[in-house]
């Protein structure tokens, strides 16, 4: 639509600017040539009064009233003379005038009026055509003290009607022209502005909306020219810069993500190799196990050959153990979803981390919150997951440390949730290693195997729930997040839609 067109609404705002704009200017020098014509007409009937004056005074002062009338009648029939005459200022009543029929009838209103008030000339319409009516006083000189007294006085008012009609006609003729002037400027001007926008503003705009189309229509390859050093070719500059950093942007994008498909593939590789692994470990290490104490009973119970055995089965626990978060890693069982209650599930926590003998020099301690809401999860998943963030913070922190489990509801967007937090005041996790804690096999211990964390992560992601970590030198803390019941409704063994990190 061309109302919805970026030039029109230029074009149309550029022809009302230029019309307006012209307009005023027309219209000051039209009262500019008005006024100064005007006051060349006024200055014309002045010389022409002081003729018309001195003729008067000769003719009273010789009491020739027959030549005064014949004076004031020649002078009327000037070109743009209409009317002569004299009035009593007091009476109104007219004394002389070029119009016979005019003498001792009273004068006109409006012009008496004028007088009085002290203006020398007001604007008339006689006989169909405006007309300039100067008013000017005869005052009382010496020459008329013979039959007037010597005080000043007004003698009487000599009033003159000069046509302006040829002032009007010039004034026409300047309005007309202005006025043509001003449209042939407008045309002119709003068909050059149209030519410059249509050319250099219409055209690269269509090549870069065409150009953008064929971008968002899957065309890589699209770049512009510019033919000129201008905004537009700025704008073009721009659009080619953003389609190179959008070519090394998808480049990078889908060299990540072909990392992430071959990790997620070794993942896998690895999730299986370690299940068939720990089964295959698993079931000769159960038959040592059963074995080795009948072994140890034939040996007497001060014989150096059964702390032997001991340490063989002690070796034998830590493989079982390494075969069993393998298995877990490589098949998290499907949590048993039911209404939890995280206060209660941190104190029974809290009472097994108690017997740990990591716990015996760190102080633990418990800020609950009130009234927590409760959460859709798997205890007994929840539960392993806090025994090894808990474990991993008492064997990270010195003796005489703290360790510390907080809960709070808190919200975020229009969801609410139950947050848990672990924090100890440890050394911290460097920096370096803290983007690997959550990643399998990787471990500072020298007997850990590595897959604690990551077995967190899964099942805090199978129970909908999200896990972060913040380490500095005070110390490190672990935050948990799991939906209020009340938000999320899942039945037990419902597929996960949330957690994601």
């Amino acid at each position: 639509m061309l109302k919805d067109s970026l030039i029109v609404r230029i074009i149309v705002m550029n022809v009302a600017l230029l019309t307006i704009g012209i307009g005023v200017f027309t219209l000051f020098h039209y009262q500019r040539d008005r006024s100064n014509l005007l006051q060349l007409t006024r200055d014309g009937a002045e010389i022409l009064m002081v003729t018309v004056e001195n003729s008067i005074f000769n003719s009273k002062c010789k009491g020739d009233s027959h030549t005064l009338q014949r004076t004031l009648e020649l002078i009327a029939n000037g070109p743009n003379l209409r009317v002569v005459r004299i009035f009593n200022p007091d009476t109104g009543e007219i004394a002389n005038s070029s119009f016979a029929a005019e003498m001792n009838q009273p004068m006109l209103t409006r012009e008496l009026e004028a007088y009085r008030e002290g203006d020398d000339s007001v604007m008339l319409e006689h006989n169909g055509e405006d007309v300039l009516s100067i008013l000017q006083p005869i005052e009382n000189k010496i020459a008329c003290h013979e039959c007037h007294s010597s005080e000043p006085e007004v003698l009487g008012v000599l009033n003159l009607n000069y046509s302006i009609a040829g002032t009007n006609e010039l004034l026409s003729r300047s309005s007309r022209y202005f006025t043509l002037s001003m449209i042939f400027i407008t045309l002119l001007l709003s068909a050059g502005v149209t030519s410059i926008l249509v050319r250099y503003v219409r055209k690269p705009i269509q090549v870069l909306t065409s150009r953008m189309a064929q971008v968002e229509a899957g065309e890589k390859n699209v770049r512009m020219v510019p033919r000129y050093n201008d905004e537009v070719a700025y704008l073009m500059h721009s659009f080619n810069s953003m389609l190179d950093k959008l070519e090394e942007t998808q480049q990078e994008l889908e060299q990540y993500h072909f990392q992430q498909m071959e990790q997620a593939d070794r993942l896998a590789a690895i999730g299986e190799m370690a299940t068939g692994m720990a089964h295959e470990i698993k079931n000769p290490l159960a038959g040592i196990k059963g074995a080795l104490p009948l072994v140890a009973e034939d040996f007497p119970p001060d014989d150096e050959r059964r702390q032997v055995v001991e340490d063989i089965l002690a070796q034998i626990e830590r493989l079982n153990k390494t075969a069993t978060d393998l298995l877990k890693f490589g098949r998290p069982g499907a949590p048993k979803f039911d209404y939890l209650d995280v206060n209660d599930l941190i104190n029974e926590t809290l009472f097994f981390v108690a017997q740990h003998p990591e716990a015996k020099n760190v102080e633990q301690c418990r800020e609950l919150g009130q009234d927590i809401p409760l959460i859709w999860a798997d205890s007994k998943q929840l539960q392993q997951v806090l025994l090894n963030i808990v474990i991993n913070a008492l064997q990270g922190t010195p003796a005489g440390g703290r360790v510390c489990l907080c809960t709070a509801q808190v919200t975020e967007g229009e969801r609410e949730y139950v947050q848990i937090t672990i924090v100890d005041n440890g050394p911290g996790i460097p920096a370096d290693l803290q983007e690997k804690i959550f990643m399998p096999f990787f471990t500072t211990k020298n007997r850990g195997t590595g897959l604690g964390l990551p077995i967190c992560k899964q099942l805090v992601k199978q129970n909908n729930g999200r896990i972060s970590m913040y380490s500095s030198a005070a110390g490190t803390a672990f935050t948990l997040l799991f939906p209020v019941a009340g938000a999320l409704e899942l039945t037990p063994g419902e597929k996960n839609t949330e957690g994601q990190e």
